[in-house]
């Protein structure tokens, strides 16, 4: 089975167009999480085909994203959206200086390679019959009772049992070097004849892992790069960063 092209899109956003375009969209997050900000503009510059997963490293290393949009296919894009978009993403001098800055990623892994890897994520779970997302730690910590447990530790195993349940990829070994209970932005739901959705804040942890991870199936390893690892894969969260490996 033959796999759509990859690439992986960067842009760098200007943080002053960017803050004052949430601010006029009322996007803005009380904690200064972007995420929602970004999944915005990518929505209002690239339709339905905005690159995602996508990670914000900061104003200076700008934004990554994969996406299986074309460099053409994406300039008609930004031709199209508004230029107060277009200006925000950093979409506009990187299209006039350097052309877009999307470059062909792989999508065909050997089985048993091993690979360095980053990855933002939310590690949380769906608990009984609500559905309601908690802290994977908090979780683990009530079902354990009275023990003491590693919150690292925990995340890890978060982890190895998210990417067994994905396919594709395995962990080696893998650290914590973040972690931070964050706010997030999101749309409540509609209610009942309510059609109003309204913004709302929602805590829990962000966590940057690093580590090393071993390929365990070519086409479900494309794919976990292609869709994202976790949840709110479309809010910056869940884009897996890869670096060669020295053997």
């Amino acid at each position: 089975m033959s796999l759509e092209p990859l690439y992986l899109l960067h842009t760098q956003p200007d943080p002053k167009r960017l803050a004052t375009w949430a601010a006029r969209k009322r996007l803005l997050s009380p904690q200064g999480d972007l995420g929602y900000v970004l999944h915005a503009l990518l929505k209002a510059a690239f339709g339905k085909h905005a690159p995602q997963p996508f990670r914000y490293l900061d104003a200076d290393k700008g934004l990554l994203a994969y996406t299986h949009l074309s460099t053409a296919k994406l300039s008609q894009c930004v031709a199209l959206a508004d230029p107060d978009v277009v200006a925000a993403l950093g979409l506009g001098q990187t299209l006039q200086h350097n052309g877009m800055n999307a470059r062909p990623f792989p999508t065909q892994w050997a089985p048993g390679h091993v690979l360095g890897f980053e990855v933002r994520s939310r590690p949380t779970i769906r608990e009984g019959k609500t559905g309601r997302e908690r802290d994977a730690f908090l979780s683990a910590t009530e079902r354990a009772g009275s023990a003491d447990l590693d919150r690292s530790e925990v995340y890890v195993e978060w982890l190895r049992e998210l990417l067994v349940r994905q396919g594709g990829a395995e962990v080696i070994d893998a650290i914590v070097t973040s972690y931070q209970l964050l706010g997030v932005t999101r749309k409540t739901q509609k209610n009942g004849s309510d059609e109003t959705r309204h913004n709302c804040v929602v805590s829990g942890p962000e966590v940057v892992f690093t580590g090393q991870l071993r390929v365990t199936d070519s086409q479900s390893f494309a794919q976990i790069l292609s869709r994202g690892v976790g949840r709110h894969r479309a809010f910056g969260f869940g884009l897996l960063l890869l670096r060669s490996v020295r053997s």
